[in-house]
């Protein structure tokens, strides 16, 4: 039994699943998220919790376990709280801004970089960080992950698009190899 496929999720009050032809629907007060199940995979209620079974034991049946639990898990949590994702940007003249539906960025490359908003997410800019929200956690990694991908950061200044969590290990440059003495 897969160990992430056995917890139970707990819905709140204010979340609405429900299961109709293999097609997960979950509503709640920040939007709704609809995801089909794999095959072989069931989703009882009891009361206000879900839990995950599989009706068979073959390999695909398995994986798909733990992931169907983890999915529902993050559709229920998204469209009560909401995900949000931010990212550094660090360097001399690097900015972003948000035109329509695309944002700009200026990372010193020799052109302006153009990136459609993905539908279903956010984007804000306050000085040089951007926020990304929005109630589906795959479509907001995904949106930050692509902007981080435009100027991944460098060891030896810090310059480029960091995540805020995330810890670059600096080098040390040419001219400090060669100063011990």
């Amino acid at each position: 039994m897969s160990k992430i496929g056995r917890l139970i999720v707990e819905v709140p009050t204010q979340v609405d699943v429900s299961i109709v032809d293999g097609l997960l629907t979950v509503k709640g007060e920040k939007g709704e998220l609809k995801w089909t199940l794999p095959k072989n995979i069931v989703i009882e209620r009891t009361g206000d919790a879900l839990a995950v079974k599989r009706t068979s034991e073959d390999k695909p049946t398995k994986a798909a376990h733990g992931l169907t639990r983890s999915k529902l898990f993050n559709m229920v949590t998204g469209v009560e709280k909401g995900f949000e994702r931010i990212l550094e940007i660090a360097g001399v003249g690097f900015k972003a801004e948000v035109q329509n539906d695309q944002i700009v960025l200026n990372v010193g490359l020799s052109h302006q970089v153009h990136l459609p908003i993905l539908p279903g997410t956010e984007i804000k800019v306050i000085k040089n960080e951007v926020i990304v929200s929005g109630i589906d956690k795959e479509t907001v990694g995904q949106m930050a992950a692509s902007i981080r991908a435009t100027k991944k950061p460098e060891p030896y200044k810090g310059k480029g698009i960091k995540y805020k969590e995330e810890v670059v290990r600096r080098k040390a440059g040419k001219a400090a190899k060669t100063a011990k003495v």
